[in-house]
């Protein structure tokens, strides 16, 4: 019977030597993007998995008192732990102090009750003089506060390495000492509040970008080409000028007396809000959520344009002609014709523009003062001020959360893949 398979001249079935030819082709592929995919494993990936680490789990409490969190696990939160539980205590912060993590036992237990780190402090340097019990005794005579229940309550949460902590003061919560959640005082309620503020002032940059930036697109795609790429050196600058430089200059000009407020003067616009009541005397420009929006809006505003302006170069004149041509007038035509093909170009800008106006610090820092501090500027305080991981972690779950939930509501109501870059 007669072979009908497809050989090639070395006698190998067709389909076998295309699947290996395929094969080295796919291999070649990989070792092309293997550079790019294990630096974004290594700068991303890697970083966001320790971030969601760090925002749940927290083993130090449990490190360093080993014996009371073991013994406290059995305890049932009612009244004050035994004597195996305070000679357990007390043998662990001996421990502690010889190996000095008795801060580090303080600083856990201070997130949680203010002011007890000093106390761990004291009463690990009173019980070093306390060679025998009755360690109750012993631990209660150091500071009074280990002869509250709730105290115990605190260090029996603590010392489970897995803790919704982190996360619920994140959110303005805190767990109660019968297990249930419950928002914090009024007084230390600052984090939604600031979330809420980091995605209004997103919000507002990004509007303000659009509105600025679509005309001058526009403008762009329609002069000729060296016109155009004449006036597109203007729109680059931000680019090619640092962001600390850039934030500093308006800090320079935003100053109370310095040259805005004297263009303000001069070109009587102090006055006239003057008589209109929006201020009274001379302007205060700095330190303001308008100087906060100005900056930012200046330093985004070309990653909202540039997107809108390579999807406007792609569109042909001739559909407005047709619409003109058909009796439609020219503002009727660009807003029926000629915008709707645009906006796969400005979804594209302004949630590139949303989300990174979503990690700014320095310039509301530098510009806005502390009442107009984002999220960001939190977690760098906390991570790098207090020293607290578990805080910035939770932000920074929280942030992302909410950059994803948004992303996801984004995609339901317009869809990802209605966005173009151009």
């Amino acid at each position: 019977m007669a072979d009908d398979v497809v050989r090639t001249a070395d006698g190998i079935p067709l389909k076998t030597k295309l699947r290996q030819a395929e094969r080295r082709e796919l291999r070649r592929a990989l070792l092309l993007i293997a550079p790019l995919f294990l630096f974004i494993v290594m700068s991303f990936l890697i970083p966001i998995l320790v971030m969601l680490k760090n925002a749940f789990y927290d083993p130090d409490l449990g490190n360093n008192l080993p014996q009371t969190t073991e013994l406290l696990r059995q305890w049932d939160g009612k009244t004050l732990p035994g004597e195996d539980v305070f000679a357990a205590f007390a043998a662990d912060l001996k421990v502690a102090s010889k190996a000095k993590t008795v801060a580090r036992v303080g600083k856990r237990l201070n997130y949680e009750i203010p002011t007890l780190k000093s106390k761990v402090t004291v009463t690990a340097r009173k019980l070093d003089k306390v060679e025998t019990g009755p360690w109750m005794e012993a631990v209660t005579n150091a500071d009074p506060i280990w002869n509250d229940v709730s105290t115990w309550v605190v260090v029996k949460r603590a010392g489970s390495a897995v803790t919704p902590f982190y996360l619920l003061s994140a959110l303005d919560l805190k767990q109660a000492d019968d297990g249930s959640i419950e928002r914090t005082p009024v007084e230390r309620r600052i984090y939604v509040q600031v979330l809420g503020r980091t995605l209004g002032i997103s919000l507002l940059v990004t509007l303000c970008t659009l509105v600025l930036g679509y005309p001058v697109a526009f403008m762009l795609a329609t002069l000729p080409q060296r016109t155009a790429s004449i006036l597109m050196i203007f729109v680059l600058l931000p680019f090619w000028t640092s962001l600390l430089v850039r934030t500093t200059a308006w800090t320079i000009l935003l100053q109370d007396g310095g040259v805005m407020a004297q263009f303000l003067n001069i070109s009587g616009l102090t006055w006239i809000a003057n008589k209109l009541g929006i201020i009274s005397g001379e302007p205060h420009l700095f330190k303001t959520r308008f100087a906060t929006v100005l900056a930012m809006t200046h330093i985004q505003l070309p990653f909202t344009l540039l997107p809108i302006y390579s999807v406007m170069k792609t569109i042909s004149p001739t559909y407005m002609r047709a619409a003109k041509s058909l009796g439609a007038t020219p503002f009727h035509a660009l807003r029926t014709v000629y915008v709707p093909q645009t906006m796969s170009g400005v979804a594209a800008g302004c949630l590139l523009t949303f989300i990174l106006s979503l990690g700014y610090f320095i310039t509301p820092a530098l510009v806005g003062g502390g009442s107009d501090n984002m999220i960001a500027g939190f977690i760098d305080t906390a991570m790098n001020s207090e020293g607290n991981w578990g805080k910035s972690s939770a932000l920074g779950f929280v942030l992302l959360t909410a950059t994803l939930t948004l992303y996801y509501i984004y995609n339901r109501l317009i869809g990802i893949d209605k966005m173009k870059l151009g």
